[in-house]
């Protein structure tokens, strides 16, 4: 387990630089890493990781996780920030065409992107990395959101990426635990 929660000032120059942004998710992935290890359930695992990346960098605004509960369907959670869009359908917004297309989508003006859902008109910009299980189905996507226009770039794409297969051998559980029946 991690023995701290790195929490970046929110206030001030938010952007970072490549050489310090490369640096805070170096020590951002360890930590997670860490955190994770010997952690069977998804939902706590998602959980981890939504706190620790929306902690660690001063440009995120919104970081969560849109779980696939149907064909095409994205249902929220867990999450960091400001009130998210409760469903997502694949035919909408960012989050829809990333879990669609199957492939990372950095957004840097969100306004622009048509079909954008504006859960909350602070965002300005966006990452959402598809997350895939082990049979390399889509469980999910990962969805970061800015207030500052064009935040992110092919280092956030890189580290979420990877930071996201850690998510590959977790297995959903159910929210209720229910005794066996005798």
């Amino acid at each position: 387990m991690a023995e701290y929660t790195l929490v970046a000032e929110k206030t001030g120059e938010l952007r970072l630089d490549a050489t310090a942004k490369e640096q805070r998710y170096a020590t951002l992935a360890a930590q997670i890493e860490a955190t994770l290890r010997g952690e069977p359930d998804l939902t706590a695992a998602m959980a981890s990781i939504a706190c620790l990346l929306h902690n660690g960098f001063p440009y995120y605004f919104w970081t969560g996780f849109y779980r696939r509960v149907g064909p095409a369907r994205l249902l929220v959670g867990p999450y960091q920030g400001t009130l998210g869009c409760l469903d997502i359908d694949f035919a909408r917004g960012v989050c829809g065409a990333c879990a669609t297309r199957e492939e990372t989508i950095v957004v840097d003006d969100v306004h622009a992107f048509p079909g954008h859902i504006a859960c909350d008109s602070a965002s300005a910009s966006e990452i959402v990395v598809p997350v895939f299980d082990a049979k390399g189905q889509l469980i999910a996507v990962l969805d970061v959101d800015s207030t500052l226009p064009a935040a992110f770039d092919e280092v956030d794409q890189r580290w979420l990426e990877r930071i996201v297969t850690l998510l590959r051998d977790k297995e959903p559980r159910p929210v209720v635990w229910a005794a066996p029946a005798a």
